[in-house]
């Protein structure tokens, strides 16, 4: 028989992983961020966690509308099983906490139209101080084992890894996972200490971005920060996860349980609620089940809400929705009121009237210019912004893009520019487009990841540009240009770094109503991708 370490080096010499997997896994599964429960933040390893627990929470998923809100999942986290495996190498359930077996628990879930999720760890031991078995070396084995059992969802942490490469560890249960046969939605909890986000979309379905979070203002805080920097690598199937939500846990004000629980769903965040159930507050399940705001983090388009202005404690955040709408939020970090505006400009609006409704009171409004709410310390207010008028599709001819108005647009810094490069900041603070000493009076000045989008009005035939990384980043920087065509990829660039001239991109949009242009970064991260669309025209 192997030694523990001779298959560790095993496995790490024979799992071989691409450098960056962008694209999701094509199982289907997690289109949408997972919502439900996990017990650890409320209970840790106490007595009180076992299986009339679990299914106490199951039961108050349907009494008090949580299912019907959205949430499916309900997970157990470390401390189910015993310190030692079976004789034959099976994890076995503590049988104080689980008499009737994880089989039993996960059929009484699954008998509420919820789905079950478990824990384990890819190292030898799991992160308790007692040292629970952990998955390393027994992947296929414990995968088979939760297949069995009706297991949903596995959450995978990162502790007593013995140093075996992260990639190869949680790929090689992604592989046993899918050998099971059984759709299993893999969460990598390994902290963000690899950078999963630029290789875990291939192997997992989400991926923790940052460390534990905790029930403090601070902490939440700096988690948001952190998370909402990787908004670019979200999308169906592959999530950035800053860790469970503390709404309840009393740690924070309502106020700040309500900025959390905003952040999270800009984010396009799992919502898997880490408050004891059985003892929340009124007060406390009006946020958890704040439809409106479930609405903008399920949104089918799944793209993540960027920070387009960040200053003095204040951030303004947008999110594009599926239906063309746009979630914007104004979030005030500090403990003193403030009013926060923006503009449709800056949230990635094009000229128009807009319906405005309030995600948290529900008042709607209209506006054709800017948004503006007085937010207390530590407050968020969050608005959908809906279109109530249309831009005209472009007149006959060749017309620059830069002379239209866009439907919508979003910018990795900063807001998108009219003839100007990006300049990562505000409106109008770019300079000249100049791609290898070659200046071009009209484009569009992008950072990745970004995307504006245009209403074509089916009569129009090209879409062409000049796109490169602009001189102003030197040889850096690195992108994708893509044109898509009423959401079908027509026109890929391929990768373009600052070394070499700007290529024609061109598609054919015969009979299209939209044309968007997106900028993806080149799979090194998104330094220095400033991106010209130079000479960006259609023809009509």
């Amino acid at each position: 028989m192997r030694t523990l370490l001779t298959a560790l080096a095993t496995l790490a010499a024979t799992v071989v992983i691409p450098a960056s997997q962008a694209t999701a896994l094509p199982d289907g599964q997690a289109l949408t961020p997972p919502m439900g429960f996990n017990n650890w933040n409320s209970t840790h390893c106490r007595a009180e966690f076992n299986e009339t627990m679990i299914k106490g929470i199951a039961d108050l998923f349907v009494a008090r509308g949580l299912r019907d809100a959205g949430y499916q999942y309900v997970n157990i986290d470390d401390c189910w099983a015993l310190p030692s495996r079976a004789s034959n190498g099976d994890l076995v359930p503590d049988p104080a906490r689980f008499p009737s077996g994880v089989k039993a628990l996960a059929d009484y879930v699954h008998s509420k139209g919820l789905k079950f999720g478990i824990y384990t760890s890819a190292g030898t031991k799991t992160c308790d101080t007692l040292g629970f078995p952990g998955g390393l070396g027994h992947e296929q084995q414990d995968a088979n084992l939760f297949a069995s059992w009706g297991v949903d969802y596995l959450k995978y942490d990162n502790c007593n890894n013995q140093g075996v490469d992260a990639r190869a560890r949680y790929r090689a249960m992604h592989d046993a996972l899918v050998r099971t046969g059984r759709p299993i939605v893999l969460s990598i909890c390994e902290w963000g200490e690899n950078r999963p986000w630029l290789w875990a979309a291939g192997t997992g379905h989400l991926w923790r971005t940052t460390g534990d979070i905790s029930d403090s203002w601070s902490s939440m805080l700096g988690i948001f920060k952190q998370n909402a920097a990787l908004a670019g690598y979200a999308g169906p199937g592959r999530w950035n996860d800053p860790d469970m939500l503390e709404v309840g846990n009393g740690g924070m004000t309502d106020t700040e349980y309500r900025s959390h629980f905003s952040l999270w769903a800009m984010m396009a965040a799992p919502l898997l609620i880490g408050s004891d159930l059985r003892t929340a507050t009124p007060a406390t399940l009006s946020i958890l089940t704040n439809r409106d705001l479930i609405a903008v983090d399920q949104d089918a388009l799944g793209r993540a809400g960027r920070v387009v202005r960040a200053s003095g404690g204040v951030h303004v955040l947008s999110r594009p929705l599926a239906n063309g709408d746009v979630a914007v939020a104004l979030f005030n970090e500090n403990a003193a009121a403030a009013t926060i505006s923006t503009d449709l400009r800056e949230v990635g609006l094009g000229a128009g009237t807009y319906s405005v409704r309030d995600l948290w009171t529900g008042s709607v409004d209209t506006t054709a210019s800017s948004v503006s709410a007085p937010v207390p310390g530590h407050g968020t207010v969050v608005y959908r912004l809906s279109r109530l008028s249309t831009p005209s599709a472009p007149p006959a001819g060749v017309t620059p893009l830069s002379d239209l108005v866009e439907l919508r647009a979003s910018n990795g810094w900063g807001p998108f520019e009219r003839n100007l490069t990006n300049g990562e900041q505000g409106l109008g603070d770019g300079s000249a487009i100049k791609v290898q000493g070659t200046t071009f009076r009209k484009g569009l000045g992008m950072h990745a990841f970004g995307e504006v989008e245009y209403l074509l009005g089916r009569r129009c035939s090209t879409v062409t540009a000049q796109v490169g990384v602009d001189d102003e980043v030197g040889d850096r920087g690195s992108v994708v240009f893509q044109i898509y065509v009423d959401g079908v990829l027509r026109a890929d660039s391929g990768v373009v770094t600052g070394t070499v001239a700007a290529k024609t991109l061109q598609a054919n949009v015969s009979g299209a109503d939209q044309v968007r242009l997106v900028v993806t970064d080149g799979g090194d991260g998104f330094d220095f991708d400033h991106a010209d669309w130079a000479d960006a025209k259609v023809t009509c």
